[in-house]
Formats: C-alpha cells, sequence, structure tokens
C-alpha cells in the first residue's frame, strides 16, 4: 500500500513537471531569446506570490481534422487558474506561444471559458495574457467554435465584472474580437501586435509588404487606432500597469471601487489653480495640471494618454475614493470635440457608470470641430454618444466649467439638463451658443457695417455680449449652474459634492436594453 501510494505520489510529481515545460526547452528558450517570459512565468508576476492555484492542466488536445495525432501536450496552450491581486481575488489565463504558437483550438477555449464562468459566478475580474498566432488551422471549424464561446462570454460579462487583456506578443486573425470586447487593453511596446489580416495576407491581396509592429503595434493602437487603452516598455512593467489598474477597479458592478488611503489632505487647497487660465480666452493652458492639483496626488492614470488627445480621460483617487475624470485639453486643437474624442469619453464613462465610479468633467471647449471631414465622418453620430452615455449613466456626476462650454459641447459634456447632479463654474466660464466674436458677426453685423468705426463698434459689443450673456453669472441666474466657486476651492467642493451623492439612487426605466447611436 505505502509502496503504491509513493508511486501515485511520483507519478503526479512527473505529470506536474510535464505539464509545466511548455513545448519544452528548446521553445522556451526561442522564447526567452526575444525577450519574452513564459507564461507561467507571467501569471506569477501578476498575482500577488504564493497565491496562483491552477486549473485543468492536465487537458490535451484531440486528433485534428486530418487525423492526425500530434504531439499532445499537456494544457493545452494555456495556463488558466487563479489567484489574489493586493489580496482581492483575480481570475487569469495566459496563452502559451510555445505550444503551438499558443493558438486556440477547442481544447485550449474550452479551458479558457471555464476560467470566464468561474469568473461571473465568483463576481470577480478576468485578465487574459495574450500571445498567439490566432485559430488553429488544423482543428477546423472545432477552433473556429472555440474562440466563438470566449466571444460569446465577453459579451455577457460586459459590465459585470471587469476584464483586461495585456498583449504579450502577437494577437493575429479573429483572435482579436476577444480583447476588443474586454475593458481595457494594455500592450508592451515593441513586442505586441493585433491585427486581423496579418502581414503575409496583406502582401499577397494588395502586394504592399509591412511588418506587424507597423500594422498593428502598441504605438499604432494607442495613438493611431485607439483600440488599444495602454503601453509599457516591458512585459514586468505592463503587468505592473495591469495590478495597477485593477487597484482602481471593483470585483464586479455590485460592489464599489476599492477605497485607499492616500495620505493627501482633503482640505488641501491649491492658490496656483487661480491663476492658472489665462486672461485670453484664445491662450491655451494645460488642463492636466488643473487635474493634478485637485484629485490625490500620485493617483491620476490616464486612459488612452497617445489618442484623441484633445481630451484627457482617466481613473484618480479624490479623499482616497475613486473617481473617473474627463477633461478638455486645451493645448490640444483648444479642446474642441470630434469623432475620436467623442468615442473616448463615451467608452470611458459608460465604463465607469458600469462598475460604480463617480465622474468629474472639467469643461473647456469652444464646441464641435467644424468641417466636411467631419461632418461625412459622422460627428452628429459620434458626438450624441457623448450625450447618450451621460444621459445614461446613473453614477454621482459634477462638472466643472474652466472656461469655454460653447454650444453643442456644452450640452453633451455633463451639463445639468443630461443629469449631472452638481455643476461648477469657475469665474474664468464663459457659457454661450458660441463665441462672443461669432455671435457679435451674426447679431449685429449690420450695425458693426454702419458704424463709424467698425473695429471700436465689434470690440464694444463683444464686451457687452460677454458680460451680458457669456458670463458664469448669467448662466448661474438662469439656473444651469449650481455655484461659481473660486478655482482652488475645487478639490474641496468636489468631495463634498461627490460625497453627499454616495447613495444616490436614480433608476432608469425598465427595458431590455437602450439603442445607444454606435
Amino acid at each position: 500500500m505505502t509502496v503504491k501510494a509513493d508511486q501515485r505520489i511520483q507519478e503526479l510529481f512527473k505529470m506536474r513537471a510535464l505539464a509545466q515545460q511548455g513545448g519544452g526547452e528548446k521553445r522556451v528558450a526561442r522564447q526567452r531569446a526575444q525577450g519574452k517570459l513564459t507564461a507561467r512565468e507571467r501569471v506569477l508576476r501578476l498575482l500577488d506570490p504564493g497565491t496562483f492555484h491552477e486549473l485543468e492542466p492536465f487537458i490535451r488536445l484531440r486528433e485534428d481534422e486530418l487525423g492526425r495525432t500530434p504531439e499532445r501536450y499537456l494544457g493545452d496552450g494555456v495556463v488558466t487558474g487563479y489567484g489574489m491581486v493586493d489580496g482581492r481575488t483575480v481570475f487569469c489565463y495566459a496563452q502559451d506561444f510555445t505550444v503551438y504558437g499558443g493558438t486556440l483550438a477547442e481544447m485550449h477555449g474550452q479551458k479558457i471559458c471555464r476560467v470566464m464562468d468561474l469568473a461571473l459566478r465568483n463576481g470577480s475580474p478576468v485578465v487574459g495574457l495574450i500571445d498567439s498566432g490566432g485559430a488553429r488551422i488544423q482543428e477546423g471549424v472545432r477552433s473556429l467554435g472555440a474562440y466563438a464561446e470566449v466571444f460569446r462570454r465577453n459579451a455577457i460579462m460586459s459590465g459585470v465584472v471587469p476584464q483586461i487583456s495585456v498583449m504579450l506578443g502577437p494577437c493575429a486573425g479573429g483572435a482579436a474580437y476577444s480583447p476588443a470586447v474586454t475593458d481595457f487593453i494594455i500592450m508592451v511596446e515593441g513586442n505586441s501586435s493585433m491585427f486581423l489580416t496579418g502581414p503575409s495576407v496583406i502582401k499577397a491581396v494588395t502586394g504592399e509588404e509591412v511588418d506587424a509592429e507597423t500594422l498593428g503595434g502598441a504605438r499604432v493602437h494607442t495613438s493611431i487606432s485607439g483600440n488599444a487603452h495602454l503601453s509599457a516598455p516591458s512585459e514586468e512593467e505592463s503587468l505592473a500597469l495591469c495590478r495597477r489598474l485593477l487597484g482602481y477597479l471593483p470585483c464586479n458592478n455590485m460592489e464599489n471601487p476599492p477605497i485607499v488611503e492616500t495620505g493627501d489632505d482633503p482640505l488641501r487647497q491649491d492658490d496656483a489653480l487661480n491663476h492658472l487660465v489665462p486672461p485670453d480666452p484664445s491662450e491655451p493652458y494645460d488642463m492636466m495640471e488643473v487635474l493634478l492639483r485637485v484629485f490625490d496626488r500620485g493617483t491620476l492614470l490616464e486612459i488612452q494618454p497617445d489618442w484623441a488627445r484633445n481630451v484627457i480621460a482617466g481613473l484618480a483617487r479624490l479623499s482616497n475614493r475613486v473617481v473617473g475624470v474627463v477633461a478638455q485639453q486645451p493645448l490640444v486643437m483648444a479642446g474642441v470635440m470630434d469623432i475620436n474624442s467623442s468615442d473616448k469619453i463615451c467608452r470611458f464613462v459608460r465604463f465607469c457608470d458600469c462598475f460604480n465610479i463617480p465622474v468629474a468633467t472639467f469643461v473647456d471647449s469652444p464646441g464641435f470641430l467644424p468641417g466636411v471631414a467631419q461632418e461625412h465622418g459622422g460627428v452628429i453620430r459620434h458626438g450624441a454618444k457623448v450625450l447618450y452615455a451621460y444621459s445614461e449613466a446613473t453614477v454621482p456626476k459634477a462638472s466643472v466649467i474652466t472656461r469655454k462650454a460653447y454650444g453643442g459641447a456644452y450640452v453633451v459634456l455633463s451639463s445639468k439638463y443630461l443629469g449631472t447632479d452638481i455643476n461648477y463654474a469657475w469665474p474664468s466660464a464663459e457659457i454661450a451658443v458660441m463665441g462672443p466674436g461669432g455671435a457679435v458677426n451674426i447679431l449685429y453685423r449690420k450695425e458693426i457695417q454702419e458704424a463709424e468705426d467698425p473695429v471700436e463698434k465689434y470690440n464694444e459689443l463683444v464686451e457687452d455680449y460677454t458680460t451680458r450673456f457669456s458670463s458664469p453669472y448669467y448662466a448661474a441666474s438662469a439656473g444651469y449652474i449650481d455655484d461659481i466657486i473660486e478655482p482652488k476651492e475645487t478639490r474641496t467642493k468636489l468631495i463634498t459634492s461627490l460625497g453627499a451623492l454616495q447613495e444616490k439612487f436614480n433608476p432608469m426605466p425598465p427595458k431590455k436594453h437602450g439603442n445607444m447611436p454606435v
């Protein structure tokens, strides 16, 4: 009995060792030569030390559609399981490029779906560590079916538990649709790529030669396509970034985000805020400096910092509590709204609403970008997404108008009548249908033309219009603004207002779901 028991234990150790060797020493060495970690190493770096528990390590693939029985690596090219990040449960999977190029097939997909199902039942985040050549061709339709099962779960879980994809290598073909549905995509600069049709397909169809990095590398997706949200120079830094991001998120849509002591005084007031907005309305200033002075020091994590840079979106803490931040950036295109910035705001606001994160909006925008390209590109449809997102969101919402709030941009950017709870304005705020200069040219064109000195008359009318109609006091007198505050008070005002709204209850009318313009 004892001998047999020992033999069984030894057999277990042997099988575990076999499961952990991936595609073998040569392929692992090739992986490391490319500056890449193994799938198992990635999981262990993501999770708190000693907390990883693997699931289904002994699964084997079946014979392929050609009737061949290839090498049956244990685990079928993906490491799955669960562990802790900062003491909270996280489910994860890591594709193993040393086994069939990390390609997804029937059993591979089954393992991923198993982890996703457990995460949904448990109300825990899911992190996918992606390094895959796409669908495993030799398994034919079975691999496509496995992908569909993953996609369906991505969609069902959306808005229920956070889903994060970390790109640590290629993500080719239809595989890219899975991370596209998740909440955040993090890429490794120079080592990860994502595309539907790879360089070989493009060359065969168009004759054009392009490498994977140029086609769909981190720089492309963080600054041009907008598909990725964050990037880091190395795998280790991308995994650390994922851990940091998880620290801002609740485990599921029934929880509030974690409260973390930041040590920043909630009563702190920064006098520099009183002087950041230039007297000349055409002169830019850095909105990021405003945000860094308002929110808890060192807590602002900007999302998609290199895409649609005329808008800032990010997660920060305000008196230890997580807040979603949306702000125009006057340094880029004067903070004007356009197609890409609309998509960036809409997606981010809806994410915050999914996971009970209050939203603070800082407004300084001269309106929507004019032009044929924007109109033909559907700026109306894209701008409508923003007003839809703010109107739909039931989390606490506050806005601060720092300077320009003109026309449609004023309306869609968390205005009071889209359901924003508290609306503040700085004394420098200008709230109107359009800028004073344009308004005067339309309203008083005849008087200006007939004046003895048209320039002097124009300047006089602009000053009068600004005082009477663009002033924040005019908007406040009509109830469009709740209070006009000294800029240095912004931090304390947001802390008290969002704090007062913590128990906000604002149910929407019963419906299956809305029909947002997309």
